[in-house]
């Protein structure tokens, strides 16, 4: 499905029924990451899975900035009238979720935030290396956010009001430290750091995470 938000094309899909849990997918990725998690919790949840801007169907903006990706999902909520959300958020998805729920706890019922990082520094140097080659051989303005962005105080955390999962593998390219910073300056926060998983293992196209979120989201 496609909705108009202001000047910005979104593409969701909606399924299952129950409580709200909106999800969020990484850096160059889209909705279909998390078709094996959709599958499992829309038995509980009614489940929207949406494409980033300028990611998957959705349109692509002239800029690519983490705030305006919050405000999308902002006004995907007001949009579709969804009332009090969980979002969970994987990478860039999981900075977007801290963002909206920076700007606009009260439209939240909770976040789950995953392999989120504050600022560029908040990864390990040798993935942060891979990311700038990355960006040197493709020029993806996607790519070159992720090396200038974001910018998140820990004061702006201390403005998040709902309760917050913040997730980690063990093997994370976002360091401990990082993760730790999230959880310890969110007000109603939990830290999990998952042994064994890295980055992506634990949520890409696996109903894995599940496991560790479902009673949060109750």
């Amino acid at each position: 499905m496609y909705i108009q938000l202001n000047s910005q094309v979104i593409c969701y899909e909606k399924t299952g029924e129950g409580t709200p849990v909106i999800l969020i997918h990484g850096n160059k990725e889209d909705h279909h990451i998390f078709d094996e998690l959709v599958e499992v919790m829309s038995r509980e949840h009614t489940v929207y899975a949406m494409d980033s801007r300028g990611h998957g169907e959705s349109a692509t903006p002239k800029e690519y900035h983490y705030s305006d990706m919050a405000d999308d999902v902002l006004n995907l909520i007001d949009a579709l009238d969804i009332i009090s959300p969980a979002l969970v958020g994987y990478s860039d998805g999981g900075i977007v979720a801290l963002l909206a729920a920076i700007k606009a706890s009260n439209k939240l019922s909770r976040i789950v935030c995953c392999g989120a990082n504050l600022t560029p520094a908040g990864i390990h140097h040798k993935d942060l290396r891979e990311i700038k080659k990355d960006y040197k051989r493709d020029n993806d303005p996607r790519t070159l956010m992720m090396l200038v962005e974001p910018d998140i105080d820990t004061s702006e955390l201390q403005r998040i009001s709902v309760p917050a999962l913040v997730i980690a593998g063990e093997k994370d390219c976002i360091k401990e430290k990082e993760t730790n910073k999230i959880a310890s300056n969110i007000k109603n926060a939990q830290m999990l750091i998952l042994p064994g998983e890295d980055h992506s293992s634990y949520i890409e196209h696996t109903d894995k995470i599940y496991n560790y979120i479902y009673r949060f989201l109750v």
